[in-house]
Formats: C-alpha cells, structure tokens, sequence
C-alpha cells in the first residue's frame, strides 16, 4: 500500500501540470451592433492571449463569403452590417473556431 501510495505522489505534480495545457486556449469571441450600421467583435483566449490576426469571416446564408479580414491588434473586427441573415466565423484553426449567428448579434 505504502509503495502505491508513493507512486502514485510521485507521479501526481506530473499529471496535475498537465491539465492547465488540456484547458488553456479556449477560443471566445462576442459580437455587438454598433447602433451605426456596423458590426464590432471581440476576439480572445480564455488564457489571456490575444486575437490579433485571426481570421474573421462573415458569411451568408447561403454559404456565400461576404466580408473576409483579420483581427486587429487589439483583438477586434468591426465590419458594416449585412442587410441578409448572416454568421461571423472566428477562425483560430481546428478547434478553435466560434460561429456566432447574425440573429444573436444586438445593441
């Protein structure tokens, strides 16, 4: 028991350093209407690491590209309203991707 026991402590620092890294870039990305006919998102880690150049799409319904950019060095895009349903894309790479639905984006 005693042996289990000291394994098991010697191994633990190990495995607890390891979970931080499983958590620790979490995409977040949130989108406001400007009241101006313009769109603002912000873009971030759940870390605390910035956004700047990300790529940021809008596309319509359809599927069709409408607005396609980056991030700014502040970690925001800001583009003009489109007039048809939409989604904004926060495109970060493989599972770092947020979609936020045109219909969800409000003052």
């Amino acid at each position: 028991m005693k042996k289990t026991l000291v394994f098991i402590l010697s191994w633990l620092p190990l495995v607890i350093s390891f979970v931080p890294q499983a958590f620790a870039h979490t995409p977040l990305c949130s989108c406001s209407d400007e009241g101006d006919g313009t769109i603002l998102c912000e873009g971030g880690f759940s870390d605390g690491s910035s956004a700047a150049g990300v790529a940021m799409k809008v596309v319509g319904a359809d599927g069709k590209m409408l607005i396609e950019g980056k991030m700014n060095e502040d970690s925001e895009f800001t583009f003009k309203k489109p007039e048809a349903a939409y989604k904004v894309i926060f495109d970060a790479g493989p599972g770092h991707v947020v979609e936020v639905p045109g219909e969800e984006i409000t003052e």
